[in-house]
């Protein structure tokens, strides 16, 4: 399997470097004249990406907005991350998910294993419990071809008093982990990934 940075940048050449979000908030439903229900997060999501399809390279639907649905909300996403398979879009899915250990493999093997209805080609990860503790998802990412979005600086501003705070290096925690995240990606295409 290609890796997600070629199949993206492949993409790009293509369609250009625009990443639509799919954000089915209660506003933007309502802006739609759409029901803040099932229905109406269906109808939205897969008008998107329907329009979207050889228009753009990739779309990111915000989970949580599905999430907000229970169980029938997790369904849609999963009939809207399959369309998007169909009509040939790269989806990146906002879940930021960060964890230790178990937890961490289980939220990879949601969303980077090929045979799961959640699968995505890629995903955005906190790494706010350690940058390490993203390993199970890196690894399982690296093996299937997957890609990793790691948050270090956000547009949140409740962020700015961690991710600006300065580390023990004279660096900020922002910068840390980029720094990291860096050195990671050198060690893996170091051994030959």
């Amino acid at each position: 399997m290609r890796r997600y940075g070629l199949r993206l940048e492949q993409a790009m050449e293509q369609l250009g470097n625009v990443c639509v979000g799919i954000d089915p908030h209660s506003s933007q439903l309502a802006a739609w004249g759409l029901e803040d229900n099932l229905q109406g997060l269906r109808t939205f999501s897969l008008t998107l990406v329907e329009a979207m399809a050889g228009q753009v390279p990739v779309v990111k639907p915000q989970s949580a907005f599905f999430e907000r649905f229970g169980s029938r909300g997790i369904q849609v996403l999963e009939e809207v991350l399959a369309a998007c398979r169909e009509a040939g879009l790269l989806t990146i899915l906002d879940v930021k998910r960060g964890d230790i250990g178990s937890t961490m493999a289980g939220y990879a093997q949601a969303y980077l294993s090929a045979d799961s209805p959640l699968a995505a080609d890629a995903i955005t990860l906190s790494p706010y419990l350690g940058y390490g503790s993203l390993a199970p998802a890196l690894d399982l990412a690296q093996a299937n071809g997957k890609g990793i979005y790691v948050l270090a600086l956000t547009s949140n501003p409740e962020g700015f008093q961690v991710q600006h705070a300065q580390c023990a290096s004279g660096k900020s925690v922002a910068a840390d982990i980029i720094s990291q995240a860096e050195q990671t990606n050198k060690a893996r295409s170091d051994q030959g990934h």
